[in-house]
């Protein structure tokens, strides 16, 4: 998927994105902002979409969101101005491939449910190292595909959805391994997450 097709999906899903996939990733979402909450400091969020995790954090930790949708943006300002968000320092508009930040700007880095629609999400996640400063945290929350050998409705639907990732804006058959061999950083733990244990977070230290 690229970035184009990313912005074109994100697009139409924007007007309707809080009651569908927000609804859904909900718990993920809460999950890892109380992580973030218990470590406090500089937080990027990348893939901040409609903001919905924003009125969550601590009003003492700092937040900056980036995301390749325009209109997933327009959405999330507008949250921080209807609901006075001080503590979000700055919401950019940003291809995270590429982001434009020094080495070791945050404490932490989260991406929820982002990295299957990503472009290049090997790319993404040294970026996201780079941009992080040593010993700080990356936490990843995402729907990664069973292994082949599963048996049960939620594989096989994982494969039938996959070659429609374009439409959908995401891939349903999003191999793990793609975010946990990031040079520098170290998985230190792994969570599957309700409902179903569709999601999973991870959370790295960066060496």
């Amino acid at each position: 998927m690229d970035i184009q097709a990313v912005r074109k999906s994100y697009a139409r899903w924007a007007p309707i994105y809080d009651n569908t996939f927000g609804a859904l990733t909900k718990v993920g979402r809460r999950q890892a902002v109380s992580v973030l909450n218990g470590l406090g400091g500089r937080v990027l969020e990348v893939g901040i979409g409609t903001g919905l995790s924003l009125p969550s954090y601590r009003a003492d930790v700092s937040v900056t969101g980036i995301d390749a949708s325009e209109q997933m943006l327009e959405k999330a300002r507008a949250r921080v101005a209807e609901l006075g968000l001080t503590h979000v320092s700055d919401l950019r508009l940003m291809d995270a491939r590429a982001l434009d930040f020094p080495a070791d700007s945050f404490d932490h880095v989260t991406a929820m449910h982002i990295m299957s629609v990503v472009p290049e999400p090997e790319r993404v996640m040294r970026e996201m190292a780079r941009v992080l400063r040593p010993g700080g945290t990356v936490l990843i929350v995402n729907h990664f595909a069973r292994d082949p050998q599963d048996h049960g409705a939620l594989p096989w639907l994982e494969r039938v959805a996959a070659p429609f990732a374009d439409v959908l804006g995401w891939h349903s058959d999003f191999a793990r391994a793609r975010v946990t061999g990031t040079p520098g950083l170290t998985l230190i733990s792994e969570q599957r997450l309700p409902p179903f244990g569709m999601m999973t977070l991870l959370r790295f230290r960066k060496d």
